[in-house]
Protein backbone atom coordinates (compact mmCIF):
# COMPACT_ATOMS: atom_id res chain seq x y z
CA UNK A 1 0.00 0.00 0.00
CA UNK A 2 1.75 3.17 -1.15
CA UNK A 3 0.04 5.31 1.64
CA UNK A 4 1.94 3.56 4.26
CA UNK A 5 5.38 3.61 2.48
CA UNK A 6 8.32 5.75 4.76
CA UNK A 7 9.69 8.12 3.07
CA UNK A 8 11.88 9.52 6.14
CA UNK A 9 12.23 10.93 9.61
CA UNK A 10 10.24 13.51 11.34
CA UNK A 11 11.27 14.77 14.59
CA UNK A 12 8.65 16.73 17.09
CA UNK A 13 8.92 18.53 20.14
CA UNK A 14 7.20 16.40 22.88
CA UNK A 15 5.62 14.33 20.02
CA UNK A 16 3.05 16.96 19.05
CA UNK A 17 5.11 19.94 17.81
CA UNK A 18 6.99 19.00 14.33
CA UNK A 19 10.28 20.86 13.78
CA UNK A 20 10.59 23.30 10.87
CA UNK A 21 12.85 25.38 8.82
CA UNK A 22 10.34 28.37 7.96
CA UNK A 23 6.81 27.47 7.58
CA UNK A 24 7.93 23.71 6.39
CA UNK A 25 8.20 20.64 8.22
CA UNK A 26 11.72 18.97 7.85
CA UNK A 27 12.16 15.31 6.78
CA UNK A 28 15.15 13.59 6.62
CA UNK A 29 16.12 9.85 5.22
CA UNK A 30 17.31 8.72 8.72
CA UNK A 31 16.38 9.26 11.96
CA UNK A 32 19.96 10.33 13.08
CA UNK A 33 19.89 13.31 10.36
CA UNK A 34 16.84 14.58 11.53
CA UNK A 35 18.12 14.91 14.83
CA UNK A 36 21.60 16.17 13.60
CA UNK A 37 19.60 19.07 11.51
CA UNK A 38 16.97 19.62 14.14
CA UNK A 39 20.04 20.16 17.04
CA UNK A 40 21.35 22.53 14.59
CA UNK A 41 17.73 24.94 14.44
CA UNK A 42 17.25 24.32 17.99
CA UNK A 43 19.67 22.70 20.90
CA UNK A 44 18.62 24.33 23.41
CA UNK A 45 15.45 21.55 23.65
CA UNK A 46 17.61 18.47 22.71
CA UNK A 47 16.34 16.76 25.25
CA UNK A 48 12.96 16.85 24.07
CA UNK A 49 12.98 16.01 20.61
CA UNK A 50 11.60 12.67 19.57
CA UNK A 51 11.40 11.22 16.32
CA UNK A 52 8.43 9.42 13.64
CA UNK A 53 8.53 7.56 10.27
CA UNK A 54 6.78 10.30 8.17
CA UNK A 55 4.64 8.04 5.89
CA UNK A 56 3.72 9.08 2.03
CA UNK A 57 0.50 9.33 3.39
CA UNK A 58 0.88 11.12 6.03
CA UNK A 59 2.75 13.91 4.18
CA UNK A 60 0.12 13.98 1.33
CA UNK A 61 -2.64 14.84 3.68
CA UNK A 62 -0.63 17.73 5.49
CA UNK A 63 0.03 19.25 1.91
CA UNK A 64 -3.52 18.58 0.69
CA UNK A 65 -3.97 21.01 4.07
CA UNK A 66 -1.61 23.26 3.28
CA UNK A 67 1.15 22.24 4.81
CA UNK A 68 4.74 22.60 3.34
CA UNK A 69 7.56 19.50 4.13
CA UNK A 70 11.17 20.33 3.83
CA UNK A 71 13.27 16.93 2.29
CA UNK A 72 16.98 16.06 2.34
CA UNK A 73 18.24 14.43 -0.85
CA UNK A 74 17.52 10.65 0.69
CA UNK A 75 13.45 11.27 2.05
CA UNK A 76 12.97 13.52 -1.53
CA UNK A 77 14.66 10.46 -3.51
CA UNK A 78 11.40 8.16 -2.10
CA UNK A 79 8.66 10.87 -2.06
CA UNK A 80 9.23 11.92 -5.50
CA UNK A 81 8.64 8.71 -7.33
CA UNK A 82 5.55 8.28 -5.01
CA UNK A 83 4.44 11.24 -5.77
CA UNK A 84 4.62 11.30 -9.61
CA UNK A 85 3.17 7.61 -9.51
CA UNK A 86 -0.23 9.01 -7.77
CA UNK A 87 0.08 12.26 -9.87
CA UNK A 88 0.81 14.97 -7.64
CA UNK A 89 2.50 18.02 -9.40
CA UNK A 90 6.08 17.96 -8.15
CA UNK A 91 8.89 19.06 -9.39
CA UNK A 92 12.35 17.27 -9.90
CA UNK A 93 15.30 18.44 -7.11
CA UNK A 94 18.81 19.12 -8.26
CA UNK A 95 20.45 18.33 -5.02
CA UNK A 96 24.11 18.95 -6.29
CA UNK A 97 22.99 22.50 -7.43
CA UNK A 98 21.26 23.78 -4.30
CA UNK A 99 24.34 22.18 -1.98
CA UNK A 100 26.39 24.29 -4.08
CA UNK A 101 23.94 26.79 -2.79
CA UNK A 102 24.39 25.94 0.99
CA UNK A 103 20.74 24.65 0.93
CA UNK A 104 20.06 20.72 2.05
CA UNK A 105 16.90 21.05 1.93
CA UNK A 106 13.65 21.08 -1.13
CA UNK A 107 10.80 22.15 0.35
CA UNK A 108 7.30 20.86 -1.37
CA UNK A 109 3.89 22.54 -1.17
CA UNK A 110 0.67 22.16 -3.15
CA UNK A 111 -0.99 24.28 -4.69
CA UNK A 112 -4.26 24.25 -3.64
Amino acid sequence: MIESKVIGYIAYIDKEYPICSGDACLIAGSESEVLSKVMNINPENRDSYRTRKARFGDIVNGMQHGGAYAFDKESYSRFFPLAKQVGLNVSEADFEEMEKQGDEFFTVRLDI
